[in-house]
C-alpha cells in the first residue's frame, strides 16, 4: 500500500521557471535539486502537460525564480494554475530579460539561469538536468518551502504537481482551476446558495469553473 501524503513530508521548496522560446512562458515548481557543486548543475521537474515544458524542451534554457515567503499571492495564482497557452503571465508581474530570458523579480530571494545539457524521462514528467550559467542573490528574505504554502498560504497542489493528491467525495465542491475546495458541511451558506458573482477566494474564478465532488 502506498500513503501519498507520506510525500508531503519530503522538504519542497517554491520555485518560479520561466523561459523563452517564440513567447515567454512560466510554471510554478516544487522539485528543484542541486546535483553538483564545481561547474553547478541542477536538477528540475516538470509535467510533459505544462506548456513551460514544450518551451523548455525547445528552447534548451530556462531559469529559475526562488519565491520567498513574500511572494504576492497573485504571482503564485498566475503562474501556477494558469496555462501560458491563455494567458500572458507575464503582463502583471515585475520581470527582467536576463541573458535573454525573463526572470520574475518580485519579492524573490534570488534566480538562476540554465542551459539544459540533458532531459530524463520519468513517464508523466520529464527531469531537466541544467548547467548553471548564472546566479543572482536579490534579497535577504526567507525562501519559500512548499510547507510554509501549504500552512499559511492554505494552498493546494495542482493536478500537474508530483504532490497533487486526489480528495475523497464528499458534499462539496472544487475549483477546476486551483484546487480550492468549499466544503458545504463547514460552511455556512450551501455552495448551491451563493450568489452569481460570487468568485474562488484563491484564484478568483466563478461558480462555473467549479466541479462537485
Amino acid at each position: 500500500m502506498i500513503d501519498n501524503n507520506v510525500f508531503r513530508d519530503v522538504s519542497y521548496g517554491m520555485y518560479l521557471v520561466s523561459t523563452k522560446n517564440e513567447t515567454s512562458s512560466g510554471c510554478i515548481i516544487n522539485t528543484l535539486v542541486q546535483i553538483t557543486s564545481t561547474n553547478p548543475l541542477i536538477a528540475i521537474s516538470l509535467n510533459k502537460n505544462n506548456a513551460t515544458h514544450n518551451e523548455i524542451v525547445k528552447s534548451k534554457r530556462f531559469a529559475v525564480s526562488v519565491l520567498s515567503e513574500e511572494t504576492n499571492q497573485e504571482v503564485i495564482k498566475t503562474f501556477g494554475y494558469f496555462s501560458s497557452k491563455d494567458i500572458n503571465k507575464f503582463d502583471n508581474v515585475k520581470y527582467e530579460e536576463k541573458e535573454n530570458l525573463p526572470v520574475v523579480l518580485e519579492d524573490i530571494s534570488s534566480y538562476l539561469i540554465c542551459k539544459v545539457e540533458n532531459i530524463i524521462d520519468c513517464e508523466t514528467h520529464d527531469i531537466f538536468i541544467g548547467r548553471v550559467e548564472l546566479t543572482e542573490k536579490v534579497s535577504n528574505k526567507i525562501p519559500m518551502t512548499y510547507k510554509y504554502y501549504h500552512e499559511n498560504r492554505k494552498g493546494t497542489s495542482p493536478k500537474n504537481a508530483p504532490t497533487f493528491i486526489e480528495e475523497k467525495k464528499k458534499d462539496a465542491y472544487r475549483c477546476t482551476i486551483c484546487g480550492y475546495i468549499y466544503d458545504n458541511e463547514k460552511e455556512e451558506i450551501p455552495f448551491e446558495e451563493l450568489p452569481d458573482d460570487w468568485v474562488c477566494p484563491r484564484c478568483g474564478v466563478g461558480k462555473e469553473q467549479f466541479e462537485k465532488l
